[in-house]
């Protein structure tokens, strides 16, 4: 198998690291940085569960080789707070109790966070559509969309001041 020498910038910290040519970025950040936020689910980029940032862009990290990523800015759950500081995407979805088990509450963040990079006031059906890919098995989504559309409001208030 060969090696590949590439750099990643996860959460605002440079990472010059070899990587095997198969090796997929989602085990690069689990095994490697210990960011375990970034869950495996279901290995064919159905489930949302390792949703990472791209830049703004939310993908799937459980289907990108790492060698794909050389140069990439990354942020993942844990590089969204500021220190302890959560965001208030992060507050409102412990506020609203839209986490229950937390398997799917990294990825629903993360991609939730692009969403309100892309558009700071969604509609209740462009919340949905944009978390189609992230499944949850215990919320009902109800709460989900409530702490999306919360935060949103909360975010409109702190870009006026």
């Amino acid at each position: 198998m060969s090696e590949h020498a590439i750099t990643l910038k996860v959460n605002g910290k440079t990472h010059n690291i070899t990587v095997k040519s198969n090796e997929l970025l989602l085990n690069v950040l689990r095994e490697r940085f210990y960011l375990t936020g970034t869950k495996y689910g279901c290995g064919l980029a159905e489930c949302g569960a390792c949703t990472i940032l791209h830049g703004d862009r939310s993908v799937m990290s459980c289907m990108i080789p790492a060698v794909v990523a050389d140069g990439w800015e990354i942020t993942t759950s844990e590089g969204l707070a500021d220190g302890d500081k959560l965001t208030p995407l992060q507050e409102a979805f412990v506020n609203e109790g839209a986490i229950q088990c937390g398997f799917c509450t990294p990825g629903m963040v993360v991609t939730a966070t692009a969403l309100l990079k892309e558009n700071p006031d969604p509609s209740e059906d462009e919340i949905r559509d944009y978390l189609r890919g992230n499944y949850c098995r215990c919320t009902g989504y109800g709460a989900i969309i409530k702490a999306v559309k919360k935060a949103a409001g909360e975010m409109k208030k702190e870009t006026k001041k």
